[in-house]
């Protein structure tokens, strides 16, 4: 405020100047520049300006917090606030997860499954004895057959005093078209009907393919099932049961009564000869149903009365191993022949066996919960490495495209010519 006065001796008239207060604190950052010269304020900027004062640049804040050894740390991070989340980022995010869950599955199911090594060596171990399992049904009444074994050592064996016989139809194993009658399950296992009873699961026991589960259920005791309820007149026989045997090789045959060997008084008029068989069962060693063996569900019908039918067998010692647990029985390679033949030649069904003097070593082998913790960790090491890369590509490619397409022509930030005028 500015007032004028008359001097001391009325000359000219004084100007007095009012000096304002002086501004302080926060009042003087609201001086203006041009009447802040005229008044006295400080032109100088605000040491408070955009709140640097508080915030400030300090060298504490790009030094590593904590301890000594975090400036050691490998995997750096960012602040939430200076992260950005795409729409493509968040694509690769769900195939990487993806990719991960199905790659993660097949690694735990192989490990489950195991590995399964084959091995032959000369077999070590010298044994007397061979037990053979056979389960057949031949389309001639019981009475009418033979049964016996004849080996290489001179030894005739009357199999058919140690083996079961029932009467049965043929009707209810075989279709007319020759096709065994007897499927199998959801599981690959033989439905009998009786079923293959085990005393320990009472369950159907066939076609485990796994060197677990044949071992395991090798650990039980099995039996053979009853012969199906008969329908109708019986018009066959089934053969069924365990022989030991002598190891060595072998014929094991099936003939009509006064036929194959001389025995007096008993022959049988050829007219009722029919060789037609099923072979639910033919193994070696141990009774284990569980095991699938090539002549299992065999269907083979004869065209004549007088047909022969020729099995040539290779029997393989065999051990299936897992862990510490171990399975000893036999597998074996067959050739068949069948084929008609005059009167001169004894018709029926031979197996010709042969022992290998070899073993077939079959192991199972799991990795350590060590090795399939790291072998995870490794597949979805590599899924993240893979998806980086893959993100990493797609945004430089969408980043050039964009470039192209804006050095092509394309609208600019303020819109092209047209609209501009």
């Amino acid at each position: 405020m500015v007032h004028t006065a008359t001097g001391p001796r009325g000359n000219a008239p004084a100007v007095l100047k009012l000096a304002a207060r002086q501004p302080t604190g926060a009042s003087r950052d609201h001086c203006r520049p041009l009447r802040e010269v005229a008044h006295g304020c400080d032109p100088s900027p605000s040491p408070t300006m955009n709140g640097f004062e508080k915030t400030g640049l300090k060298d504490d804040d790009f030094a590593a917090k904590g301890s000594i050894v975090s400036a050691f740390d490998a995997f750096p991070k960012s602040k939430p606030q200076y992260v950005t989340r795409t729409s493509g980022g968040g694509k690769w995010t769900v195939a990487m997860a993806v990719v991960s869950l199905i790659l993660l599955w097949s690694e735990v199911s192989r490990w489950w499954r195991g590995s399964e090594t084959h091995d032959f060596a000369v077999e070590k171990g010298v044994s007397h004895s061979l037990q053979i399992n056979l389960d057949t049904v031949v389309r001639m009444p019981c009475g009418d057959l033979h049964v016996n074994v004849q080996d290489a050592a001179g030894d005739r064996i009357l199999a058919s005093t140690r083996l079961h016989r029932d009467q049965t139809s043929w009707a209810q194993w075989a279709s007319a078209s020759g096709i065994h009658r007897l499927g199998r399950d959801s599981e690959g296992r033989v439905v009998t009907g009786a079923g293959w009873q085990n005393l320990a699961a009472e369950d159907e026991g066939f076609g485990e393919e796994h060197v677990h589960d044949i071992v395991a259920l090798g650990k039980k005791r099995a039996r053979w099932a009853k012969t199906p309820k008969v329908r109708g007149p019986p018009d066959s026989c089934r053969i069924y049961g365990s022989l030991d045997l002598n190891k060595v090789q072998g014929d094991f045959h099936i003939t009509a009564r006064g036929h194959g060997y001389m025995e007096g008084g008993q022959h049988l008029d050829h007219d009722r000869f029919n060789f037609s068989h099923i072979i639910n069962e033919l193994s070696y060693g141990a009774f284990y149903p569980s095991l699938v063996n090539p002549l299992d569900l065999t269907v083979n019908t004869a065209s004549a009365n007088f047909h022969k039918f020729q099995y040539y067998l290779s029997v393989v010692p065999t051990v299936y191993t897992v862990g510490s647990r171990s399975l000893f029985t036999n597998q074996y390679a067959v050739t068949a022949q069948s084929k008609e033949v005059t009167e001169d030649i004894v018709p029926g069904v031979f197996f010709k066996y042969d022992i290998e003097p070899i073993l077939l070593a079959i192991n199972e082998n799991r990795d350590g919960l060590l090795s399939f913790a790291v072998k995870l960790i490794n597949v979805l090491s590599g899924v993240l490495v893979a998806g980086h890369w893959g993100f990493t590509l797609t945004e430089w490619v969408k980043e050039v495209i964009g470039r192209k397409r804006r050095s092509s022509g394309g609208q600019g930030m303020l819109g092209n010519k047209e609209n501009y005028e």
